[in-house]
């Protein structure tokens, strides 16, 4: 049988998550669109997906969201540039800046939240709710498996890189 054949027939676990992230970003990108908000991207959700109403520094942004830095700072100027996010001071700390969402990226934050809840809630209607609520417990547990497995084998390589010079 072919490596493709046998995917298709029985796809591994990042080909099945794969799937599932592509989908539901379609679905609620797509209906975000229909609802006034068409100039969002699914690489915008690193940001207003984590965002707080009261607002979020970037470096908790990057963490929660796994994104770089790098790319969550791009992010944030693009969505400031929609007018999704504003800079403000952070009033714990001077030196830091709070993204806070703007009117319109309170918006689309709750449609956002409605549109995910409704996702959700056809889901758990059409296999029943306690299998859904066994499957996300269950989806949640292996994903947190896999992070902290990460997270080991990245502070693991870090070390050994500090033990080699590089």
């Amino acid at each position: 049988m072919r490596r493709s054949e046998r995917k298709q027939r029985d796809p591994d676990l990042g080909i099945l998550s794969t799937r599932l992230l592509f989908s539901i970003q379609k679905e609620l990108f797509d209906t975000l669109a229909e609802q006034g908000h068409p100039e969002l991207r699914p690489q915008h959700g690193a940001v207003l997906g984590f965002l707080d109403e009261q607002g979020s520094r970037a470096t908790d942004l990057s963490r929660q969201s796994g994104t770089h830095k790098q790319v969550i700072g791009n992010l944030i100027d693009e969505l400031e540039k929609l007018e999704y996010v504003e800079r403000h001071p952070d009033p714990s700390d001077r030196r830091a800046k709070l993204i806070v969402p703007t009117s319109r990226g309170r918006d689309q934050m709750a449609k956002s939240d409605a549109i995910m809840a409704d996702i959700e809630q056809r889901h758990a209607e059409a296999i029943g709710e306690r299998k859904f609520a066994t499957f996300k417990g269950a989806l949640r547990d292996i994903t947190a498996q896999q992070l902290a497995q990460f997270d080991e084998t990245s502070a693991s390589r870090r070390q050994s890189r500090k033990g080699t010079g590089r």
